[in-house]
């Protein structure tokens, strides 16, 4: 079973993945991570971090692919979370590996956005890392607009793709019991295909 959550900055992918883990006692790779092991071991790798989510991705996607590969070859359960992992790279899989994924895109309405953007959306962002707490975090007008277009731009990937989007529009909290009773629908799903002795590859 491999879980991957993606969606832009500050939607909790971090949290959301050390909560997985401990339910279900799953490792997690966060691609931020990744990213910075390979620029750093070397910075000649073909992007920089500050480089845009597609330039980075482009260049991460068939190392994270080979990950999920591996691992659903291996039979092992893995998750990744990171922004990197872009609606239209899912098409890259073939029946037999993608029945074993289970993807989570999470984005904000543009109205939870604009009523929670300094409140709740940058005051609890990195909870589980603590990145950025001595940062002064950009709470204006046009932030505020460039992050809605990013949260409306990812949106509309996932829809083109056919990507199940899950977007928070009034209460985070209550809204993500349901993005959590997903995963747990969709882990079911590939347990009893396991158990029916369906082994897909």
């Amino acid at each position: 079973m491999i879980i991957l959550i993606s969606g832009n900055g500050y939607m909790g992918k971090t949290f959301m993945a050390q909560k997985l883990l401990e339910k279900y006692k799953v490792p997690y790779l966060s691609i931020d991570h990744l990213k910075m092991g390979i620029y750093r071991s070397n910075s000649n790798c073909g992007f920089t971090p500050l480089d845009s989510t597609e330039v980075i991705g482009d260049k991460l996607w068939p190392i994270i692919k080979g990950i999920i590969m591996t691992n659903i070859e291996n039979n092992q359960s893995i998750i990744i979370e990171g922004c990197y992992i872009l609606p239209h790279y899912l098409n890259d899989f073939e029946k037999p590996y993608a029945d074993k994924i289970i993807s989570i895109f999470l984005g904000y309405s543009t109205r939870y956005i604009e009523q929670n953007f300094e409140s709740k959306i940058i005051k609890y962002r990195s909870v589980i890392e603590g990145r950025g707490r001595l940062e002064e975090e950009d709470t204006s007008e046009f932030a505020i607009k460039t992050y809605m277009e990013e949260n409306d731009e990812f949106r509309r990937r996932c829809v083109e793709t056919g990507e199940k989007f899950f977007e928070i529009d009034k209460n985070y909290q209550e809204e993500m019991i349901k993005v959590y009773t997903y995963i747990d629908s969709q882990k079911q799903k590939i347990e009893s295909k396991l158990k029916e002795g369906d082994d897909i590859l």
